[in-house]
């Protein structure tokens, strides 16, 4: 379950920044959320795991 909020969240922060990308073309806040969509990525990947205690 915790996975799928999870999902749920990270395609909500990359659509919402998608559409900003769109919206405001600059060249400057793309690169700004590119790196934010792979710090989000990298986040989503190492706190998701099936952790074994």
């Amino acid at each position: 379950m915790n996975r799928i909020l999870a999902l749920f969240a990270f395609v909500a922060i990359a659509v919402f920044l998608l559409i900003l990308a769109f919206k405001v073309p600059s060249p400057d806040l793309v690169i700004v959320i590119v790196i934010t969509l792979a710090f989000v990525a990298y986040d989503f990947a190492t706190s998701s795991r099936n952790k074994q205690d």
